[in-house]
């Protein structure tokens, strides 16, 4: 390897926009195949098929690409500047994860780690070979991150960092180059809880696990049809994602705050009215989220999460807006809508 290559690499990802680099091999996840396995087992997946095909590469990073001599893992801060708990008090409102409240972070992320992979080429030659990935391939990153020594995967199974907290983005370079490896990093999460006490549907059936099916980021996103009558209440006003575990790590008061302004959340999205939401119609529905990750699960899921807000908000002036869709094309709307209704003659705001 060039003397200095790896400086210069760390220097060159900061300049792009990455708030840390660090490296590590394909092979230094041993922990994954058991921990995959026992999660699938449990059944803990949920809907999510994709998980249980390609076992043998989400398991094996060397076995997705095996020239690959080592792994550049890099995080991005999305630090927000706002309290993201706080709309949970305003059950006319609602709650978008943090993420997701201005551009799509996939395409962000994957353009830096492009800009990066063909810097790495030019400075070494055409003979390296790269490969990049952003939550979308079957790759472990969360360990891979912590092999890396990016931050270590806390009691709410995502990465924490000593010097961002909780609230970043990873992806990942593949090369055939050989790049010295950093020391992976340590638990730090102690006797802290935090996370596991704030999740509002107990997610968490042990520390470091997670089941995804009670998840309400999982709910809102990855999940297809109704959602289960004892969860929906429990939901509150949360339409797409959840960051209350995120929120609660006391690690949060080293983030840092993020440089990409693209990430900074668009105003209508900071608390976007139910009523309003729920009336958007598929072409409406495309147009608000253009560019937004929201995009991807469709206005029938989007509106059907919307219902259940307003089920849980317990405002009565939010009933005729339920009652409208009833009778939508969409089966999983029409249940959402008619699930609203009932909740609106005999419940209380849910927080």
């Amino acid at each position: 390897m060039a003397d200095g290559l790896k400086q210069r690499l760390v220097a060159q990802a900061h300049a792009e926009g990455f708030d840390a680099a660090r490296i590590c091999r394909p092979w230094d996840v041993p922990e994954v195949p058991a921990r995959l396995q026992a999660f699938l087992e449990a059944g803990y997946h949920g809907q999510m098929g994709w998980m249980a095909e390609r076992v043998h590469w989400r398991e094996n990073p060397a076995a997705l690409w095996p020239e690959a001599r080592s792994v550049i893992m890099l995080a991005e801060s999305y630090t927000p500047e706002h309290d993201p708990t706080e709309i949970l008090q305003h059950a006319d409102l609602g709650a978008i994860s943090v993420y997701a409240q201005n551009k799509d972070y996939h395409d962000l992320v994957k353009k830096r780690l492009k800009r990066l992979a063909r810097w790495l080429i030019a400075e070494t030659g055409d003979e390296t070979q790269v490969k990049v990935f952003v939550d979308t391939a079957p790759v472990p990153e969360k360990p891979l991150g912590q092999a890396a020594g990016l931050g270590w995967q806390g009691k709410h199974t995502n990465l924490v960092s000593r010097d961002l907290g909780s609230w970043f983005f990873i992806g990942s370079i593949f090369t055939t180059l050989e790049i010295d490896s950093d020391p992976a990093e340590i638990d730090r999460c102690g006797s802290c809880v935090a996370c596991q006490v704030a999740c509002p549907t107990e997610a968490f059936p042990a520390p470091y696990q997670l089941d995804a099916r009670r998840c309400i980021s999982y709910l809102t996103i990855e999940h297809h049809g109704p959602v289960d009558e004892d969860l929906r209440a429990k939901m509150g006003n949360r339409i797409y994602g959840c960051d209350d575990c995120l929120a609660a790590c006391p690690w949060n008061k080293f983030a840092v705050e993020a440089r990409e302004l693209r990430y900074a959340a668009r105003d209508e999205l900071k608390a976007p009215k139910l009523a309003e939401l729920a009336q958007l119609d598929d072409a409406g529905f495309r147009a608000f989220f253009s560019g937004s990750p929201i995009k991807r699960i469709g206005r029938n899921r989007f509106v059907r999460n919307v219902l259940y807000a307003i089920g849980n908000s317990g405002d009565a002036a939010l009933r005729e807006v339920a009652q409208s869709l009833c009778e939508d094309e969409d089966a999983t709307v029409q249940d959402a809508a008619r699930w609203a209704v009932g909740q609106l003659h005999t419940k209380s705001p849910a927080r």
